[in-house]
C-alpha cells in the first residue's frame, strides 16, 4: 500500500478535504492520511510514498524529518532542501534573468548586528550605505519587508526617508528588502500545482483577509492572462516548486511578480472561496496520486528546479517558449 501523507498545522478544511477526496477515488493500492510521527531515527524511512508539506516553514523539527524522508525515498512536496535555501531576494534576482517583470528591489543588512557579531565582522560593508542612491533607485512610496518569510509579518509601507528609518529601527536582526511600490490597477493571485496546472484568481490585497478573493473588476484581456500564466510556469519551473502561488500587480498592462515564494499558500475554504477551494483540492489530488503511482523507493524522488539543474543561464533574460 502506498500512503500519501498530509503534514499540516492548525489548518483543517484543506487537509481534511484533500484526504477525503483522495480516498474516495479508491485508487488501487493508494491511500491518504494525516502524517503521524512518533519517532525519527536517522537514516530510517517513513511509511509514506508521498508527503505534502504545509507546515515545516514554521516547525524546524518537521523540516528535519522531511529531509530524512527524502533521503529514504519519499517524494516530498515541496522539496525541503530547496525550500530551506530559498528566499525572496534571490527569487527576484532570478526573475530578472527569466524575463519576468519584478519591482525594483534592494537588500539591506539588518539594523542590529547578528548575535555573536561585532563591528569587526562587517569590515567589508560600507558605512554609511549609499542611502541617497538607494532611495533614488527605489523611489517613494516603497515597501519594506523581510527578505525571507511570509504572512505579511514585519511589512511596512514607507513614504519617505523618515518613515523608512523609523521602520528600520524596529526590525532588529531581520535582513530586509526595500521594494518599489507597483501602482497596480489590477491584481492576481495564481496557484501553480505540479508545475503544470495554473489557476489565475482575481485578488484584492487591500481588502480584509476573508474578502480578498471578492473582486469587482472586469477580467483581464486574453493577452494579459496568457502572459501571467506563462510567467507563473516560468518561475515555478525555475524554482522547482510543485505547490506555490504567485502574485502579480498589473501596472500599465505589465504584470509585475510581487510575491512568488509561497510554497505553503493559503488554501482555506473560507478565505479562497468555494470554487477556488474545489479546484485546489481536485488539482492537488491528481498531482499527489500521480506521484504516488510513479513512486519508486530506491530512486531520488525530489524535484529540483531548472536553476539548480543548470538549465537556466545568467546572461541575457529569456522567456520560456
Amino acid at each position: 500500500m502506498k500512503k500519501i501523507g498530509i503534514l499540516h498545522g492548525k489548518e483543517r478544511s484543506f487537509p481534511a478535504a484533500l484526504i477525503e477526496h483522495i480516498n474516495t477515488l479508491n485508487e488501487p493500492g493508494i491511500t491518504a492520511e494525516e502524517v503521524l510521527i512518533n519517532q525519527v531515527i536517522q537514516g530510517e524511512p517513513t511509511p509514506y510514498a508521498v508527503i505534502l508539506d504545509r507546515i515545516s516553514q514554521d516547525v524546524p523539527f518537521y523540516r528535519a524529518y522531511l529531509k530524512n524522508a527524502v533521503l529514504n525515498g519519499t517524494a516530498v512536496v515541496n522539496n525541503p532542501f530547496w525550500w530551506s535555501a530559498d528566499e525572496k531576494f534571490f527569487n527576484n534576482c532570478l526573475a530578472t534573468k527569466l524575463g519576468v517583470a519584478v519591482p525594483k528591489t534592494v537588500i539591506l543588512p539588518s539594523k542590529d548586528q547578528p548575535a555573536d557579531c561585532t563591528a569587526e565582522s562587517f569590515a567589508n560593508l560600507a558605512y554609511p550605505l549609499d542611502w541617497e542612491g538607494i532611495f533614488e533607485y527605489i523611489g517613494w512610496p516603497a515597501y519594506f519587508k523581510p527578505h525571507s518569510g511570509g504572512g505579511w509579518k514585519n511589512v511596512y509601507k514607507v513614504r519617505d526617508r523618515d518613515e523608512f528609518f523609523k521602520a528600520y529601527g524596529e526590525t532588529g536582526q531581520l535582513v530586509m528588502l526595500l521594494q518599489a511600490e507597483v501602482h497596480f490597477d489590477d491584481y492576481y493571485r495564481c496557484y501553480c500545482i505540479g508545475g503544470t496546472d495554473v489557476r489565475i484568481m482575481p485578488y484584492e490585497p487591500r481588502n480584509p483577509h476573508h474578502l480578498r478573493y471578492v473582486v469587482d473588476r472586469p477580467p483581464g484581456s486574453p493577452e494579459l492572462l496568457a502572459r501571467i500564466e506563462r510567467d507563473v510556469l516560468t518561475l515555478n519551473h525555475a524554482l522547482g516548486y510543485e505547490f506555490n502561488t504567485v502574485e502579480f500587480g498589473v501596472s500599465g498592462g505589465v504584470p509585475y511578480a510581487i510575491d512568488f515564494c509561497n510554497p505553503a499558500p493559503d488554501a482555506d475554504r473560507k478565505s479562497v472561496g468555494e470554487e477556488n477551494f474545489q479546484w485546489v483540492v481536485e488539482t492537488a489530488t491528481r498531482m499527489l496520486v500521480r506521484k504516488a503511482k510513479a513512486h519508486t523507493p530506491n530512486q531520488n524522488n525530489t524535484v529540483w528546479g531548472g536553476y539548480v539543474q543548470g538549465a537556466i543561464g545568467t546572461g541575457k533574460p529569456a522567456r520560456k517558449k
